[in-house]
């Protein structure tokens, strides 16, 4: 079957983590709507969301995205890990110059960007187009984006009582590339246009066992983790984490709930992916309902880290003042 659907097994790397299928439904199934409002993921098929960039491919867009300049991360390696440029001064024991960025961000026009990929040779700097949908992307690609099936993310958003939409991203990555393990603060439904890409998730109760970076480190919400080379003695509990995947292929919509933990993987032979984010901000807390739910804790986690970051003023105290609080008395 996976021969059929453009991929084979053999494409999916090996993990040491116990790993179970994320649920696959059709859009009319009211199930999809169970596991969206209760924060859990599911593959959504049959929604037609974006229908109509199904023509996209690189020659339809280098014929339509325009002559702007467009953003293009560059990688030594497979690896495409985020990072807060806006922090790098941040960094704790280090000056800014320490802090070596794991990927370079260039400004490259559609036609380039084609043209390297196609003639792309083992060795060379890899790719990851990363480029907010607007405007300002041509013409076609707006009327393309104008016929997305708003009324179906919009009435999504409205039974979740989700705040407005913050951006979708237009995400064109070569066969192999992979972003490794983080969390977002948004909602997001990721949809495939082009090839396809197997999505690993994990819960936010699972919190402990990805050893986050700090939140003042230019990669605050990103594992430490290797999940190629785990060092279970810097992280032993990562032998405790417990996942869902799914290989999502065109048409395909996967509901990544906020917090979760999410690892992705372009899996496509010798080809390129074509994704596009749709993201979400959270609703109003509203009443809260006890007990708080994983993703509620993560929120108040990350809201003590960055107010005691604030307060300190040095962020190389905050672990030994957290250190202080919690040894003897809550261990």
């Amino acid at each position: 079957m996976a021969q059929k659907r453009g991929y084979d097994p053999s494409q999916l790397r090996k993990y040491d983590i116990p790993l179970e299928e994320i649920p696959r439904l059709h859009a009319s199934d009211p199930r999809v709507d169970e596991l969206i409002s209760e924060n859990k993921p599911v593959v959504i098929t049959g929604t037609d969301l974006v229908s109509s960039a199904m023509l996209w491919d690189l020659e339809y867009l280098e014929r339509n995205m325009g002559n702007g300049d467009y953003t293009v991360f560059l990688s030594r390696n497979k690896n495409f890990k985020y990072f807060d440029d806006k922090k790098i001064s941040q960094v704790a024991g280090e000056s800014k110059a320490e802090f070596t960025p794991p990927t370079r961000r260039v400004d490259m026009k559609l036609p380039e960007f084609s043209q390297r990929l196609k003639q792309w040779k083992r060795g060379e700097e890899r790719m990851y187009l990363q480029q907010a949908l607007n405007n300002t992307v041509g013409p076609s690609i707006v009327q393309d984006f104008l016929n997305f099936r708003w009324e179906w993310t919009n009435a999504k958003q409205k039974a979740n009582n989700w705040g407005p939409l913050t951006s979708n991203l237009l995400l064109i990555s070569m066969e192999g590339n992979v972003t490794p393990c983080h969390y977002d603060e948004q909602q997001n439904f990721f949809a495939e246009v082009r090839g396809y890409k197997r999505c690993i998730l994990f819960p936010p109760e699972q919190f402990e066992c990805f050893y986050p970076y700090p939140v003042y480190h230019p990669h605050d919400r990103q594992t430490q983790v290797d999940f190629d080379r785990p060092d279970y003695n810097r992280f032993p509990k990562f032998r405790e984490a417990r996942g869902q995947e799914a290989v999502v292929g065109p048409g395909d919509v996967l509901y990544i709930p906020i917090y979760w933990w999410h690892h992705i993987e372009s899996i496509m032979r010798g080809g390129y992916t074509i994704s596009i984010n749709f993201w979400y901000k959270a609703g109003p807390t509203g009443q809260i309902v006890y007990p708080l739910q994983g993703h509620q804790k993560v929120a108040i986690m990350r809201n003590v880290e960055k107010m005691l970051v604030e307060a300190l003023q040095d962020p190389q105290e905050l672990g030994p003042l957290l250190r202080a609080l919690v040894l003897g008395r809550y261990t």
